[in-house]
């Protein structure tokens, strides 16, 4: 009898399908968040398009557009910025970076994503905070909870966080892709 090889996963390719099916579920949730953002866009444009015809057609015009799309902007921002950690796609001084060697360099931008993660959980925390509080206050002309307005920034410091602590332990298989 000849002994077979052994076709069972190693530890390492175990490590490595996690990653990647981590890396496939964070570009999912990054995608949610884009899509989110877009169709929220659509329903800004949508309720401007409203006022326009309410104030020129109907000469009513719709008093609550104003305050749905301080809402819908809010909820677009937030969902954007998120996405826009997962891609790297923020604008962002990286001169010092691009300039230093593999190592220091890798340093610089682990730096920043680490003051990404710190600034995603102050901003979770505290956006809950907010949220908790403004429960019973209202958006005038919407009568919906001001916690509505500001329930975006707790998640959006989620995301935050996660993607930036994402980048901090995936970094170097973004960087083999």
């Amino acid at each position: 009898m000849t002994a077979q090889p052994s076709i069972r996963p190693t530890s390492s390719d175990r490590v490595q399908g996690l990653g990647a099916r981590v890396e496939a579920g964070l570009d999912g949730l990054a995608k949610v968040c884009i899509g989110s953002a877009g169709i929220l866009l659509v329903f800004l444009v949508i309720s401007f398009g409203w006022l326009v015809f309410g104030r020129y057609v109907l000469n009513d015009t719709p008093t609550w557009v104003e305050q749905l799309a301080l809402v819908l902007i809010v909820y677009i921002t937030c969902l954007g910025a998120a996405a826009g950690v997962r891609y790297r796609t923020h604008l962002s001084i990286d001169w010092l970076s691009q300039r230093l060697s593999g190592l220091v360099s890798r340093c610089v931008d682990a730096l920043a994503d680490l003051v990404v993660l710190v600034f995603g959980g102050f901003m979770c925390w505290e956006g809950g905070q907010m949220v908790a509080s403004n429960t019973e206050r209202m958006i005038p002309m919407l009568n919906v909870a001001e916690s509505w307005r500001l329930l975006p920034l707790p998640v959006c410091g989620a995301l935050l966080v996660i993607f930036s602590f994402a980048r901090l332990l995936l970094g170097e298989r973004e960087e083999a892709r």
